[in-house]
């Protein structure tokens, strides 16, 4: 069925919708990640049929949360149980339901410092980049954005963010908008420059009037509606390039930049400094990867003796 106003789950929806915007004051980002998971609940319990909130019950928030566990990972996991603790809230307060659904919401359990981070050796990195079709306007400009988020490990919002006016040409910066409206200015690699400058002077186009760096291609031209633009180009450059890898999106290739630095000898407060971490707790992640430094620390296995 349609997702049309004339949908009783969708006007309920839309009623969540306005409540997150006018009563918590969310960006529209956080609505694209939590309406899909309520949208879905609300097709698991009632269909196409009438959509009678009142009836709602535990065992329905565990059958859904059954069924949909296994479909997604960890992190996403935590933003639909995050999603379904707002919207029962809501229903709450709203007056739609008198039983406290959110308290029924189990936490997901995500240790994370319990795997190594998922990267790429260098030689796959310098493979993506080959593999762009740089003779191609579409082909340059993916080459750039691939680019600045293997050299300088941007994360896929701060490339859509990025603006004509965030370069500074003649003192070789980048002005970098980062988690919690943080700005940082970062040197800009001679390669990037090189293909940042192509891309301005080849591949972007001449006739549209948004500030975003990077453009789509098709009509309107305009920036990149979300982060999903960027990731879904590096999906797509990976599989041209045939590069297998457990993780696609745009978070590998700063994760690839963090392994590379520390394989290299750089401590961990250096590339703390790069990925502009505010903790230093988010960057001990990357000293499970110094496989040589904890083989140093580990201790021997007892070979024998009387227990």
């Amino acid at each position: 069925m349609p997702a049309t106003v004339e949908c009783p789950r969708e006007r309920v929806v839309l009623e969540f919708a306005r409540y997150l915007v006018e009563e918590r004051a969310l960006s529209q980002a956080s609505l694209d990640n939590s309406l899909p998971f309520v949208r879905s609940f609300l097709a698991h319990c009632f269909g196409a049929g009438p959509v009678v909130l009142g009836d709602l019950r535990a065992p329905d928030v565990t059958r859904f949360l059954l069924r949909k566990v296994h479909t997604v990972g960890a992190s996403r996991a935590k933003l639909m149980v995050g999603a379904l603790r707002s919207f029962f809230r809501f229903l709450r307060w709203h007056g739609d339901i008198t039983i406290d659904l959110a308290f029924t919401v189990p936490r997901v359990a995500d240790w994370r410092l319990a795997s190594l981070p998922k990267s790429l050796p260098a030689e796959d990195v310098e493979r993506l980049l080959k593999s762009c079709h740089r003779a191609t306007v579409t082909g340059q400009r993916d080459y750039t954005l691939l680019l600045l988020l293997a050299r300088l490990g941007l994360r896929a919002g701060e490339a859509v963010a990025l603006t004509l006016d965030d370069i500074d040409w003649d003192a070789g910066e980048l002005k970098v908008r980062g988690k919690g409206g943080r700005e940082d200015r970062l040197p800009i690699p001679r390669d990037v420059g090189q293909a940042m400058a192509t891309y301005l002077r080849q591949g972007r186009p001449r006739d549209c009037t948004t500030r975003r760096f990077f453009v789509r291609r098709r009509a309107p031209l305009r920036g990149f509606a979300s982060s999903v633009a960027v990731c879904t180009i590096v999906r797509r450059e990976l599989e041209r390039a045939g590069i297998a890898s457990p993780r696609k999106g745009a978070h590998l290739l700063r994760h690839s930049l963090a392994t590379e630095m520390l394989r290299k000898g750089a401590p961990l407060a250096e590339i703390g400094e790069v990925l502009r971490h505010r903790l230093v707790d988010t960057t001990a992640i990357y000293a499970k990867v110094d496989l040589v430094a904890l083989r140093s620390l580990a201790q021997p296995w007892p070979s024998g003796g009387e227990a």
